[in-house]
């Protein structure tokens, strides 16, 4: 939830220039683990040395986009646990992709809404894209890549999945 009475740690709002050039780089950072056979299945796995089982599932496909949720697989015994939760919008002809959620616990809740004011907005997507862009280039130091990232074996279950794409509020 965005905290319109709280500080949020930055000291100037960034600039659209700024918040592209994270996007740019968030793009390179998944072609380096999105494989070329994204196209023929929906939920991917990469699994290396002394890292948890990375998990991506492709949410929507369209012409010009792609709709991904990234994150670790955490097992214990028979339950699994995933976070964090990144939900990127990957836009194929601008060479840009974003975060649009960035959490544990917040699934892909959109939240966007006259009522709040443009600059908390901003801080809230600048805030997500540099938390994504720090984890994916953690993700490739770990050696995730698409040499790694094959067709899982096993979907996500029905339960862990996003619900809604969209919510308005």
């Amino acid at each position: 939830m965005v905290s319109f009475s709280q500080p949020n740690g930055l000291a100037s709002r960034p600039g659209l220039k700024q918040l592209q050039a994270v996007q740019a780089e968030i793009f390179r950072q998944m072609k380096l683990i999105i494989p070329d056979h994204i196209s023929y299945h929906d939920h991917l796995q990469s699994e290396v040395a002394g890292s948890p089982l990375l998990r991506m599932e492709v949410l929507e496909r369209h012409k010009y986009t792609t709709f991904f949720r990234l994150m670790y697989e955490f097992r214990d015994g028979r339950s699994r646990r995933f976070a964090p939760d990144a939900h990127i919008r990957f836009y194929h002809d601008a060479r840009l992709a974003e975060a649009t959620s960035f959490s544990v616990d917040q699934g892909c809740t959109r939240l966007a809404h006259p009522s709040i004011p443009p600059r908390q907005l901003a801080q809230k997507a600048w805030r997500e894209n540099k938390a994504l862009d720090r984890w994916l280039d953690y993700l490739l130091r770990q050696g995730h890549s698409v040499e790694s990232m094959v067709p899982a074996t096993t979907e996500i279950p029905r339960h862990q999945r996003v619900k809604s794409l969209v919510t308005v509020g």
